[in-house]
């Protein structure tokens, strides 16, 4: 493969993380502090997006329940550090094992469901550990919330700034996507997109089905945990309302927006719905009085709907088309006005 070529692949597939990448590390330096917020949310929707995108992209399954691993990371750390004064990462992973723990016991038989059944499944759990939040006042802290979750704290850093918060959270937002993406590409995502073709033909060719949902399924569920876990940090307050079905149906909206077939159309999905949702709020009572959240519902139902019919891969394919076409018109430009010895240089020896 010749120079060109290669510097052509490398720009297609490492400039525009480069370019993301430089992006984010600017944004924070010239941003309010209210962008700032925002941005930390779009993150941590992006984690959560990230492993459901796994999940439904790749395994096919719909999950309604997600909110709860959410819910139930957040109240791991709350509880660990604001009850018991326990460390920070001591939260998260308690979290974590606490959820891929309750994604097994859930997920063996609600993922031999199918479709409409499994979505139905999942979105019952959610509103079982919703009413656990709610219910166990003595720990959770019942309808009048949790308070006093301290900062993050990682071996004697506190990350008790919005711009520490926020570098924070897009680190591990991009190294949940790059992470994901290994795995889409290795043996494991090739199961997995056996399966969201057919089960039947998958099991024929010796992939074990449940195996690959399950652990696709627990993945997700340690994704949203970990979201959780950091949103309790960066509130220090938590009520069980954040987390119940509509969370869920939010998630699944995000992904759906972005494209659940890309890697990247959680994160996608997440940006566009939390900017949009916030470009809603201040704009929509220019035109209409008391009109409240009703109006975000009825406007991303039907964007919902428009993207489902006009762009049912979503947005990320389209971003994607559009970066590779800007990428092959700079390589372009560069070959016709690269130096004079080009000819010599690229192609190897002038023959």
């Amino acid at each position: 493969m010749n120079h060109s070529k290669v510097s052509e692949l490398y720009n297609r597939h490492y400039g525009g993380l480069f370019l993301f990448i430089a992006a984010l590390v600017i944004v924070p330096f010239v941003a309010n502090s209210f962008l700032l917020s925002v941005l930390i949310l779009v993150g941590l929707y992006g984690i959560v997006t990230t492993g459901l995108t796994m999940l439904m992209g790749y395994a096919g399954q719909i999950s309604l329940g997600h909110a709860a691993f959410y819910g139930i990371g957040a109240y791991a750390s709350a509880v660990m550090t604001g009850t018991y004064g326990m460390p920070g990462i001591v939260g998260i992973l308690v979290g974590v094992a606490f959820a891929g723990t309750v994604a097994v016991l859930i997920g063996i038989p609600t993922l031999k469901l199918k479709e409409n059944y499994l979505a139905l499944a999942t979105l019952g759990f959610g509103i079982i550990i919703f009413t656990f939040f709610k219910e166990l006042k003595e720990i959770t802290g019942g309808l009048n919330g949790f308070f006093g979750i301290p900062s993050f704290n990682l071996f004697g850093f506190a990350f008790d700034t919005d711009l520490k918060f926020y570098f924070l959270i897009w680190a591990l937002l991009i190294v949940g996507i790059l992470f994901s993406k290994n795995i889409i590409d290795s043996r494991v995502g090739r199961a997995l997109r056996s399966i969201h073709g057919s089960d039947v033909a998958a099991n024929s060719i010796g992939v074990n089905i449940q195996q690959y949902k399950l652990k696709v399924f627990v993945l997700s569920a340690v994704y949203a945990s970990v979201a959780g876990s950091l949103y309790a940090h960066y509130v220090t307050f938590i009520n069980p309302n954040l987390f119940t079905a509509m969370e869920s149906i939010t998630f699944l909206i995000m992904v759906v927006i972005g494209g659940s077939a890309n890697i990247w159309g959680g994160m996608i999905g997440a940006i566009v719905y939390v900017l949009l949702n916030e470009l809603l709020k201040e704009v929509v009572p220019m035109f209409f009085q008391n009109v409240g959240g009703e109006f975000q519902i009825v406007f991303f139902g039907i964007l919902l709907v428009a993207i489902l019919i006009y762009m049912p891969q979503g947005l990320a394919p389209t971003l994607g088309k559009v970066w590779r076409r800007l990428a092959g018109r700079k390589n372009k430009k560069a070959a016709v006005t690269g130096p004079p010895n080009a000819d010599a240089t690229v192609g190897g020896s002038k023959s």
